[in-house]
């Protein structure tokens, strides 16, 4: 199944059976884009377990009922007994681990943005389980590399704007990322976190060199994870191309995608620019 960043090869995990546990942190997530999440989780398995952590009784969370129904998510119900006390992020990862050790579950999605999840993604992966994190661009590096693979909202769904919170320009937090509204354009996070093809170049050179044949040939599909083990954030989304065969098409200069003429594999080639090219690559 194609991933984000293999584009048109296998990944780390990917599998269609491979039964994963959706676990939304839902005082950090925003309940508009659960569509684009479930989608993007359905990319590595089937989503089995799905749901939402938070303290329901709150107004805040009142955007999640239709979401709820419409997908089928189950709201945990966790009551702030202390201020400054995250109930939720424990909730969450004291299901986690009970999910875990039920032994059905073989991959996780954690949708936040927040720091706080890292150590449960690392513990997910010692029991030898596929992690998924979606969370916002910022989300700190912490949590982003303790995941196999990290996707951001932005990519998800790349008309967000980013808007104030209302309580006005004295402080408070911002509010969650929205669809742009008609009416005169506004900045939107696409714009800012979009970045040009040629800044992936050096981390495609370090995969590259990891996943090269003698022959000076790779294959797209270990490129692809070759990158996610470098970088579990990488996604050729955030440079503008859909794929990551379209990302290397789009820095002519320095790689060419090929594929073989002769013989029956249909393994798309790559290879860097201005070194020969072998008559076919042998299959691995």
């Amino acid at each position: 199944m194609a991933s984000p960043a293999a584009g048109d090869g296998p990944h780390l995990g990917s599998g269609s059976e491979l039964p994963l546990a959706f676990l939304v942190d839902g005082d950090n997530a925003s309940a508009r884009f659960i569509p684009a999440m479930l989608a993007e989780a359905g990319k590595y398995g089937t989503v089995e377990i799905r749901r939402v952590y938070g303290e329901w009784t709150s107004p805040q969370l009142g955007q999640w009922k239709a979401v709820l129904q419409e997908h089928a998510l189950l709201p945990i119900q966790q009551f702030s007994n202390a201020t400054g006390k995250n109930a939720t992020d424990s909730a969450l990862i004291i299901d986690a681990m009970d999910i875990l050790h039920g032994g059905r579950i073989r991959g996780f999605c954690i949708v936040s943005s927040d720091s706080d999840f890292t150590r449960l993604a690392i513990r997910l992966r010692e029991a030898g389980m596929f992690v998924l994190g979606i969370g916002r661009a910022a989300t700190p590096p912490a949590f982003r590399n303790s995941c196999n693979v990290f996707a951001s909202v932005e990519n998800l769904v790349p008309v967000l704007v980013e808007r104030p919170s209302r309580g006005g320009r004295g402080g408070g937090r911002r509010g969650p990322e929205e669809p742009a509204p008609p009416g005169p354009p506004e900045r939107r996070a696409e714009d800012r976190t979009r970045r040009a093809p040629d800044e992936a170049v050096p981390l495609l050179d370090e995969a590259f060199d990891q996943i090269v044949r003698d022959d000076g040939v790779g294959v797209l599909a270990e490129l692809g994870n070759a990158l996610l083990k470098l970088d579990p954030s990488f996604d050729s989304r955030t440079y503008g191309r859909a794929k990551l065969a379209d990302l290397l098409k789009a820095l002519p200069d320095r790689f060419t995608v090929e594929i073989p003429s002769k013989g029956t594999s249909r393994q798309v080639w790559i290879r860097r620019k201005g070194s020969k090219p072998p008559d076919e690559p042998a299959p691995g």
